[in-house]
């Protein structure tokens, strides 16, 4: 069964708040991006995306919302997404833990030939240095 337009809305909130957050606009993206997750309590792989996004927008504090992405995008094989997850916390730690993310992150996007992602974790991991 395909998604009707209701169905749909917690993926278009997400989109509406990834562009939000590409122009700056971060109150905005914060406010769309909570639509987009009080709307997708049925659908986890939409919350998981809005998940990232506050991640995202949250800069320093993002942590949790990468956490709950991860444990959204798992069971689900959300293989794209969790290697972003996994690329924002080495960002955000950048010690110890840093590197096993980073090597998460390398590992997977190898795996799924994503050569732009995986060149970006690679300059983070030299970064370390």
């Amino acid at each position: 069964m395909r998604p009707g337009p209701a169905d749909q809305q917690g993926g278009d909130y997400h989109a509406l708040g990834r562009a939000g957050l590409l122009l700056g606009r971060l109150d905005e993206a914060r406010r769309v991006g909570d639509l987009a997750v009080d709307s997708s309590p049925d659908h986890r792989g939409f919350g998981a995306h809005a998940l990232h996004l506050l991640g995202d927008i949250a800069a320093g504090s993002g942590e949790a919302h990468y956490r709950q992405a991860l444990a959204l995008a798992e069971p689900r094989g959300m293989r794209p997404l969790i290697a972003h997850c996994h690329l924002r916390l080495g960002k955000l730690y950048r010690r110890h833990e840093a590197q096993e993310h980073f090597t998460a992150a390398m590992t997977m996007y190898q795996e799924m030939d994503m050569q732009f992602w995986l060149e970006e974790a690679e300059t983070e991991v030299v970064g370390l240095a």
